[in-house]
This record gives C-alpha cells, sequence and structure tokens, in this order.
C-alpha cells in the first residue's frame, strides 16, 4: 500500500526516529499517533542508560495501534511494525533488509547512536528514508540526517524552540540537515495524516 495525500511521500518505506533527553515524551506524542494500516516500518534509537532493561517496547504497545518490539540481530524489517534499537547495541538496517547489531565503540559517547542507524539507512534504503530528529542534549544524529538528506531521502528535524533539549536538533539545523523544521504536533499530524490507496478506493465506492 501506498500513502496519498498524506503528509509523508509515498515513496517512504522506512521511518527512522531518533531522541535522546526527553525522548520518550516527544515519542509518546508521534508513535500513538501511526494508524493502524501504516505501512512503512519505523526504527527508533532513543538513547538510555545502558546497565538498565528497556521497558520501551511495554510502554508502547500498550499505545500504539502497530506492533511493537526490539530489533534483533539478522531480523528481517518488516513494513507497518516499530522498533527500538536496544540498550548497549547500535543498529544498522543493511543492504539486504535485515538488522545488524554491534557493540562497536560509542558513537558521540552513545551506543545505541542515532548517527549509525541513520548513516546505515541512508546507504540501505536512500531516497525511501524520512529521518526525524527530535529533543536531545548532545549533537548525534545530525550527521547522520544529513547522510539521509543527501541520499534523497526526506527530514524533519524538531523545533529546537519546542524541545525539552535543544542542542540535537539545533545541531542538525547548523549542519542544514532539516528539510523541514516541525513542533510534535505538526509531525504527529503528518504521519496520522497516513491514507492507503486501499483506504481511498473504498471509501470512493462507499
Amino acid at each position: 500500500m501506498t500513502p496519498i495525500e498524506s503528509g509523508i511521500p509515498s515513496r517512504v518505506t522506512t521511518v527512522v526516529i531518533g531522541a535522546s533527553a526527553g525522548g520518550v515524551e516527544a515519542l509518546g506524542l508521534l508513535l500513538p499517533a501511526l494508524p493502524p494500516d501504516f505501512a512503512p516500518a519505523v526504527i527508533v534509537v532513543l538513547h538510555i542508560v545502558a546497565d538498565r532493561e528497556s521497558l520501551l517496547t511495554q510502554i508502547f504497545s500498550e499505545r500504539c495501534a502497530l506492533p511493537v518490539s526490539e530489533a534483533v540481530d539478522k531480523e528481517p524489517v518488516r513494513s507497518g511494525h516499530i522498533y527500538f534499537a536496544p540498550p548497549d547495541y547500535h543498529l544498522q538496517v543493511e543492504t539486504d533488509g535485515a538488522f545488524s547489531l554491534s557493540m562497536d565503540d560509542p558513537v558521540n559517547y552513545s551506543r545505541p547512536s542515532i548517527d549509525v542507524l541513520f548513516e546505515s539507512v541512508a546507504w540501505s534504503v536512500g531516497d525511501r528514508a524520512l529521518g526525524l530528529l527530535l529533543t536531545g542534549a548532545n549533537a548525534d544524529g545530525a550527521a547522520g540526517l544529513a547522510a539521509i538528506r543527501s541520499a534523497g531521502g526526506v527530514t524533519w528535524v524538531q523545533d529546537p524552540a519546542t524541545a525539552f533539549a535543544e542542542a540535537m536538533p539545533r545541531s542538525a539545523i547548523e549542519r542544514n540537515a532539516a528539510d523541514e523544521i516541525l513542533t510534535l504536533p505538526a509531525m504527529a499530524r503528518r504521519l496520522g495524516g497516513w491514507r492507503s490507496t486501499e483506504t481511498v478506493d473504498s471509501q470512493t465506492a462507499s
């Protein structure tokens, strides 16, 4: 299924989201807005403490219409599914459409690193990617978002004035990595505006 008259281009098959400080609250506005027929895969890196069990899948499974899970090494990326990077592992999407996890050195003091995911998606998905960089207190994600944009993908950055921590979105803007600078409610409306051709056909028939 492909979206029409929605807030994202019809070519997008993969949505990647990066967040740090204040990210749980920000994701709480975006992920529950995704409709049940949202077809792109959604892959999230959120900076979390490495030595604690992540409760993100539990928290968001209860709030989202789409299935939610942690990414698993060598697992194929599935459409219409929300994935979180597991704690203390870098997450990448390979050219064969599967995840890979690594314990390589932290990037921007972070593992998982947003840049690592975004740069892999720029390489493996190219112009079919939509990258969102949200609130955060360091520069992680700015270079990766720029890579997605250079590869022809679409990039949104949270308006720094509305972010819990403005450093991360501001770094992306300074690198000219943003196609658009949006508030979280504006992002949620666009993502929630997904309409499949199947939905439109059924509405037309009725």
